[in-house]
Parts: structure tokens; sequence; C-alpha cells
């Protein structure tokens, strides 16, 4: 019989043997991925529990597919039925064009206040990659969710608003801005920030992660980005002092207490070190924007975003597809699924299933590795076999042992 995921009363989760998981197959390609990821799970589970366990899928609706049976892209049922069961996964969305929702994505984290966008980057043995060692990459990026520009608190240029706000802010502050500016707000909060550190910190704890780094550009936007680094550090002084050592007091930068390094970047120098010292970072702790543009960055660097996971974790879970709809190859059983299946894999961590997680990763390394591979990758591949993505997930399936 299936249960409900929960929260006991040490707000530590609790998961059965048969939890009722939600999806969203998702716009485009979403079907077509859903369908070849959903039967690598399902095998999983079943290979690494002996029949002992099994997920109750539940389907919510969201994007093209909720508004042709809704009338609307993001249904309040959705939204409810994610509170309920806590962890949900889903395939890429479509944002509506001219109005409405803003970002399907962004709505989904702000209504659920997942305030963590969790993106690992690793490299898998045999994905063509463009630079020379990308195995040397291993990341975690702890993306703030919430605030920055991501907010949408924003003044279309030539409005009426955008010019009462430059009104404002030239009379008050003795500022020079152009009055057929467009305007946009940056919000960033001590609590925001503290709270994504506490995660990172205690997802290094849990992970035996060496060090964190904070990525920002506060040389420049002190108050926002300077102030992110300053909270970040104050969370870990403050609740991790036992666990944690600043890079500034480590001599000869020897660690002999094995404690985690807590390091800060600026954000253009960051881009930088991931491509000529990789192997020195290990966790990135970074505001919304920062955090968009390194989790694409670094993910191309290991075989592009048809490698990537990706969640967004707050008190509840939704882990995602990172690419695109892809809406040309809608249907034709054609695009690389491992972004949803590693996010899969990811769930499966994030529920202490890992039995089943590290059997999926064993698999679909070995399925690379013989060249058995969807276009994307084929055609990167001397001698690779181009296959559909059915095709590919069977295969996945075939060599869990």
């Amino acid at each position: 019989m299936s249960e409900k995921i929960f929260y006991n009363e040490k707000d530590e989760l609790v998961v059965p043997d048969n939890p009722i998981i939600c999806f969203i197959e998702g716009d485009g390609t979403g079907p077509d991925i859903w369908s070849a990821s959903r039967r690598v799970f399902d095998a999983a589970i079943e290979k690494a529990y002996n029949g002992t366990k099994k997920i109750d899928w539940k389907q919510i609706l969201a994007g093209e597919k909720a508004k042709e049976k809704t009338g609307n892209y993001l249904p309040e049922e959705t939204i409810e039925a994610i509170k309920e069961h806590i962890v949900a996964i889903k395939g890429p969305l479509t944002t509506p064009i001219g109005g409405g929702i803003r970002s399907l994505n962004v709505t989904l984290r702000q209504r659920l206040d997942l305030f963590a966008c969790v993106r690992p980057v690793r490299y898998f043995q045999g994905v063509p990659s463009p630079v020379k060692n990308p195995e040397k990459l291993n990341i975690v990026i702890f993306r703030e969710n919430t605030e920055d520009v991501y907010a949408g608190i924003e003044w279309e240029a030539g409005t009426s608003d955008a010019k009462e706000i430059i009104n404002f802010i030239n009379d008050s502050f003795n500022k020079t801005l152009l009055i057929e500016s467009g305007i946009g707000i940056k919000p960033m909060s001590e609590f925001c920030t503290r709270r994504l550190m506490r995660m990172a910190i205690n997802y290094a704890i849990k992970n035996k992660r060496k060090s964190i780094t904070i990525m920002h550009k506060g040389n420049i936007m002190k108050f926002t980005e300077g102030a992110f680094v300053k909270w970040a550090i104050k969370e870990a002084e403050e609740n991790f002092r036992d666990v944690i050592i600043k890079e500034s007091e480590i001599a000869e930068g020897k660690n002999p207490d094995g404690k985690i390094i807590i390091k800060d970047r600026l954000a253009d120098s960051m881009f930088q070190q991931i491509l000529l010292r990789p192997d020195e970072y290990d966790i990135i702790v970074t505001p919304n924007l920062n955090g968009d543009y390194l989790s694409d960055a670094a993910a191309a660097q290991v075989g592009g975003l048809g490698m990537a996971p990706g969640a967004n974790i707050g008190k509840y879970a939704l882990f995602e597809a990172t690419h695109g709809t892809a809406p040309k190859y809608a249907g034709l059983d054609k695009v690389n699924p491992s972004s949803l299946i590693l996010s899969g894999v990811m769930m499966f961590e994030f529920l202490s299933l890992n039995e089943a997680a590290d059997l999926i990763i064993k698999s679909l390394e070995k399925t690379i590795q013989e060249k058995y591979v969807t276009y994307d990758l084929a055609r990167q591949m001397q001698d690779a076999k181009e296959v559909k993505c059915s095709e590919f997930a069977d295969r996945i399936i075939q060599n869990m042992v």
C-alpha cells in the first residue's frame, strides 16, 4: 500500500517503502524523457531492493498540458499536491510568451519557497568534453533561488511607474539616472543568505566535502553581493565554528584538522578558476544570477546540459531536468534523458535510496562507455551507435547488475 512521505516530530524526513512521488511530464520533449527516465527509476528500485520497495508515481499538471486541461499553466492543485507529498520531479516546462506567469520554474520556486537550487556538476567517463581534463571538475553549486534580480521587481522603460521610481531616486539620493531607463531591484537578505549557507555546510558535512567557496561580485555591489559574503561567513562562524576554518586562517595552505575550508572568490575570477584549477573547488555558494551563469558554464565542461541534473529544495523538494523543452524534437523519441535521470539520482539520494542511485550511476556510465548513446553524444564520438531516447534507457536497465 502506497504512503505519503512526511516529516516526523524531529523534523526528519520519513520515507515509507512505497512512497507517493509527484511528477510533471513537462513540455516539448518532456514526455519522451520522462517515459524513459521513469522506466530506469522503477528498474533501479526493483533491482536494488528486490521488490521490497516501490514508487507510486502521481501525475500533476503544469505547462502546456495544464493549460489545455485546466485553462491555467500552473493550477493551484499542483502547488497543493507538492506541499502534500513533499517530493516531486519534473521535465522541462515552456515559459508562456506575452503575458501571464513570468516563468513557471521561477513561480514554482517562489510559491513553494524552494530557496536552494542545487546543481551537482561532475564528469562521466566517455562523455565528449571541450576541455582536456573534465574529470577534475566535481562541484556542487548551491544557488540562492528566491532573491536577486530573479525576484522580478522591475519596471519597463518609458512607463509612468519607471519614471516615478527614477525621479524618486534622482531627487532623494542625488543620482542622475536617465529618465527613459528600465529599472529593476536586486534584493538580498541576511535570512535567505544564511539559510542557503546552512544547507551547503550541512551537505558538506554529510557528504565529506572539503571546501565551500562563496562566489560573488561584492567588490562592486557592496550592499547586496558584498553583504551576501558577510552573511554567509557569519552563518559559518556562528553555527559551525567547530567544523569550518576560513582560508585566511590556514597556515601555508595546510589544513591539519581536516575542517571544511571556507573560501570566497569574485564571480569573474570564478569562471576562470573552474577552467584552469577546477580540482581546487568543491561546493560553491552563490547568489541567484551568478549561480545561473556558473551552473551552465560548468555543465559545458562535462558534456553540456544534457548531462546536468538539478533540484530546488526548501521544506519541499522539486527535482528537474535543467535543459529546455526542445519543441522541434517533441515526440521523436530522440533526445538525451540523462539530465532527468541524474535528477532522479539526486532525488533517490535525498530520500536515502542510495543503493538505487548508485545502480543508476554505474549503469549510465557503462552505457556511455559502450558508445550506445543518443544523437547529442553520438555526433561527438567516434564509432558511436546513435540510438533513440527509449533505447538508451533500455540499455541502462540492461546494464544494471
